[in-house]
């Protein structure tokens, strides 16, 4: 797939490692912190606390290795199962869920959430709970028709994907197209959560420019209703 000018994530050589420490981490100089960390646990703490959405299981499919908006539904779901495509962020997520030296922290996102949510739990327990919760972590693959070949996974109750249409979309017909792909891993009556950055154009990565698919408020409700 080109994505000239510039790269694309599900196409080219990407560092999970630096997209996590660019935009995920507790430096104070992160200027997009209010976005990428405050932004999904603020809002997705509340859409869980209004209590109609849960069950047994959820399914991440998320770009990089970031899992800290794990930390606001972890509460809500028995068990979480882990979408990925590239091999690198796996390897870099599982260094986190076998707690391996070197792994990249989630320390801060813990105590966001339990800042946002005015939990009095301690914030290990935290993330023992989404470890816990954390059964698999899988590759997938959106171009065959079970993405998860030959794996067959349960059905979810629910699935949230944060910013993976936005990287991995030339246009609105791919937008659908996966849209669709993720909804067959979902239970009838399941529940989807998209975040997305809407109006952009690409997102930088070491000294990389990578792709974002440029949509508007009304594309993002035709496309998903």
């Amino acid at each position: 797939m080109d994505c000239c000018p510039n790269k694309c994530y599900n196409a080219d050589n990407f560092d999970s490692r630096e997209n996590l420490e660019n935009y995920f981490s507790d430096k104070p100089n992160m200027v997009l912190g209010e976005d990428s960390l405050k932004f999904p646990l603020e809002n997705l703490s509340k859409t869980f606390k209004e209590g109609n959405i849960n069950g047994d299981i959820l399914i991440d499919i998320s770009p990089s290795a970031m899992i800290h908006h794990l930390f606001a539904a972890c509460e809500f779901f028995k068990y979480i199962i882990v979408l990925k495509m590239r091999d690198r962020c796996i390897l870099e997520l599982k260094r986190w869920v076998d707690s391996r030296t070197g792994a990249f922290s989630w320390g801060h996102a813990a105590k966001l959430q339990a800042d946002i949510g005015e939990s009095s739990d301690p914030l290990q327990d935290k993330e023992v709970k989404v470890r816990s919760a954390l059964q698999h972590v899988v590759k997938y693959n959106l171009e065959k028709e079970n993405i998860t070949d030959p794996i067959v996974l349960p059905p979810g109750d629910c699935i949230i994907s944060t910013w993976l249409l936005d990287v991995i979309c030339q246009n609105g017909d791919d937008y659908v197209r996966y849209l669709k792909k993720f909804s067959k891993l979902l239970k009838p009556e399941g529940h989807l959560i998209l975040i997305g950055v809407l109006d952009a154009t690409y997102f930088i990565v070491g000294k990389e420019k990578f792709h974002y698919f440029t949509y508007n408020e009304d594309f993002c409700q035709e496309s998903s209703s």
